[in-house]
């Protein structure tokens, strides 16, 4: 029986390919900061043990994984490479993983995570399926088909990866650390799509997708009619989203999400596409999308006295105005709050005119100090930048949490990829 130690354990995708191996009766541990984050709680339920990082949890018998977060700086894997013992790299070790399996790439500048949650919801209905999420979800079964995973462009990450299927949601400017502009990410799209082997599910709604050369089929989905699956007489109440599929003009079948908004629709087709192809029994389908509860951190809802509090991992402009649009659609009545976290001083500065665009949707936004990542400490911008390009908007600290008690009956949308949820933590405390 092999023995898996993870370095950087806590990552989402790390955390959940630990779930995905304890599942399937291998040895895991991993190795991490001692901060807490939302991931570690499925591990420690499932027993994985956590430890900090030091030179003795590397030993000659384990097989070793490491985070793309860490590099030889680490004492990890600073002493494996004197042991001379091999450590793979998260990517490159998925890559190898995958191929027992149907795999299924899920892939895209936004909703990957939505998507892959919303797949293996429906796939694993059907036959077993093995599945790694984006927030930190992964589940492992021994004798899987399918295994439905995220993969991420950010360092063309995804490159690792030669899958079976790729779903691509779509393309747009991102992670401006690293990428020169948006013909740069559409290459990186495009030399992923040469390493698919059965076919690739994208969305023909999006122009740079349409650019796609690939040596496997290409099926496109959208609003638009042209696409090979469309969907038509989209419409909402307190159920959710109702919506008409068709097939190269001829009618499919009837839907219906509990999510509101176009993106979700087109997730939901995305999902229609893939099963279509796998000959996935269209009741079953339908049946486990309308059951489908979400994932973490997309659209997280709870009730505080008269307002609605809302979770979000939006921190892109793009993210930002659907998330608000999808708030408008559930609640025309309740004015909208934004609660902004920017992540990163390189995206915040490359989409400041955006970012306000964006958040001018809100009835009202508050900003957050902007989250500096592992990899960019620090910046001379400020989030007074942001602040002053949008009307009315404030800052907003811990200390401050209190002013959000005068929007009474707001929905109050707490956005960002860093650690904006302690502001709604601390808000909860002060109104406990």
């Amino acid at each position: 029986m092999t023995d898996y130690h993870l370095i950087g354990i806590k990552g989402s995708g790390m955390s959940a390919l630990a779930q995905i191996l304890s599942d399937m009766n291998y040895n895991v541990q991993g190795s991490d900061v001692e901060k807490v984050f939302f991931t570690q709680k499925p591990l420690e339920q499932k027993g994985i043990p956590l430890l900090p990082f030091q030179k003795e949890n590397i030993q000659e018998k384990s097989t070793i994984v490491a985070s793309a977060a860490y590099n030889e700086e680490n004492i990890e894997i600073r002493t494996a490479m004197e042991k001379q013992i091999p450590v793979y790299p998260y990517p490159q070790f998925l890559g190898e993983f995958i191929q027992q399996f149907t795999s299924i790439a899920v892939t895209g500048s936004h909703g990957k995570t939505s998507t892959t949650g919303l797949l293996s919801h429906v796939l694993q209905a059907a036959k077993p399926t093995s599945y790694l999420i984006g927030d930190g979800t992964g589940k492992g079964e021994e004798n899987s088909e399918y295994f439905v995973f995220e993969a991420c462009e950010y360092r063309r990450h995804f490159l690792n990866y030669h899958p079976d299927y790729a779903i691509m949601t779509n393309i747009d400017f991102d992670h401006p650390d690293y990428f020169e502009d948006i013909e740069d990410v559409y290459e990186a799209f495009q030399e992923m799509a040469m390493q698919v082997k059965k076919a690739i599910i994208a969305c023909g709604d999006d122009r740079y997708l349409q650019r796609l050369n690939a040596q496997v089929p290409v099926v496109y989905y959208g609003l638009n009619e042209e696409n090979d699956f469309c969907a038509k007489n989209i419409r909402s109440d307190h159920d959710g989203t109702h919506f008409d599929v068709f097939v190269r003009s001829s009618f499919y079948g009837a839907f219906t999400i509990p999510g509101y908004g176009k993106h979700n629709v087109l997730n939901a087709l995305a999902v229609i596409a893939l099963c279509d192809y796998e000959q996935i029994d269209i009741e079953v389908v339908q049946s486990q999308i309308q059951s489908f509860k979400g994932v973490k951190r997309r659209f997280s809802e709870k009730q505080l006295g008269g307002q609605i509090l809302i979770d979000d991992y939006a921190h892109h402009p793009t993210e930002i105005s659907v998330t608000i649009d999808a708030a408008r659609q559930k609640y025309p009545e309740r004015e909208i709050v934004a609660v902004f976290q920017p992540h990163t001083f390189s995206r915040t500065k490359t989409f400041l005119d955006e970012f306000a665009e964006s958040l001018k949707k809100a009835d009202r936004a508050y900003l957050c100090d902007i989250f500096s990542s592992a990899r960019e400490r620090s910046g001379e911008l400020t989030i007074h930048a942001l602040i002053d390009k949008i009307p009315g908007a404030a800052l907003l600290t811990e200390e401050t949490i209190h002013l959000l008690e005068k929007h009474e009956t707001a929905v109050i949308l707490f956005m960002g990829a860093g650690d904006v949820q302690k502001f709604q933590h601390a808000y909860e405390h002060s109104r406990a």
